[in-house]
């Protein structure tokens, strides 16, 4: 009799636990990304801050209308944007950079020419009529295995320089951590993406009136999501843009 209601015990607890488990997962993976996802091309403005207008982009980093594209990369592993933990081949925007490069993005990243070294940066001219933007800048990651969220604030930041440095007002940014095959807490990515922005271009202001600089105004950031992620992203992005209007 004892171990009858001792294996019952046991079944409850195992069921228990089971749906505790997928009630956890359940939650964790819709608040990464939307039930509904949104159509390729939707645009939203969530919001503007110090002059710049932080907006929302479902598209990929091949064909984003902007001055500039950036786009994030870990270091190479074999053929790791078509690996079974990337993203699938139409969603994937790494996938479609080096189809427009003709394979150029993932040769130069095989023979290290670009490491993906994190923070590292490489700045590329396409082919016209490749891509949209008319230069690409690629900004390392470092390795996958050592990834955290709080190291795309300084990548933002990089990129929003470099972006001033070259003279352009606006540049589309593409973080392709999941394409590149990381589960990455999107509102956060993309709220630290923000965070970064903001700093480097309060700094560039600073110098401009200390007659440090002459760089022109950055006046928009497109920041590029998938369609399952686009209001996701924008959650984190306007919680960033309060955060540092405080």
């Amino acid at each position: 009799m004892k171990n009858i209601v001792k294996n019952s015990l046991n079944k409850t607890l195992l069921i228990a636990g089971l749906v505790f488990s997928t009630l956890t997962f359940s939650q964790s993976t819709t608040a990464n990304f939307s039930v509904n996802p949104a159509t390729v091309g939707t645009s939203k403005n969530w919001g503007s801050i110090d002059g710049i207008s932080m907006i929302g982009l479902v598209q990929g980093p091949s064909s984003a209308d902007a001055q500039l594209q950036v786009a994030c990369v870990f270091e190479y592993t074999d053929n790791d944007i078509h690996s079974a933990q990337a993203l699938p081949a139409n969603l994937n925007g790494l996938v479609h950079l080096d189809e427009a490069l003709k394979g150029e993005f993932t040769k130069i990243r095989q023979a290290g020419y670009f490491k993906g070294h994190s923070l590292e940066t490489v700045l590329i001219s396409p082919p016209k009529g490749s891509m949209s933007a008319k230069k690409l800048l690629l900004i390392g990651l470092g390795d996958r295995n050592k990834f955290t969220p709080e190291l795309m604030t300084s990548v933002g930041e990089v990129a929003a320089r470099e972006a001033m440095r070259l003279g352009v007002t606006n540049f589309a940014f593409a973080s392709d951590l999941k394409d590149a095959g990381i589960d990455s807490p999107t509102a956060l990515v993309a709220g630290n993406v923000v965070k970064g922005i903001v700093n480097a271009n309060r700094s560039e202001t600073y110098l401009k009136e200390h007659n440090l600089s002459k760089t022109k105004k950055l006046e928009k950031v497109y920041l590029l999501a998938g369609p399952s992620f686009f209001e996701v992203a924008g959650s984190g992005i306007q919680s960033a843009i309060a955060e540092v209007k405080k």
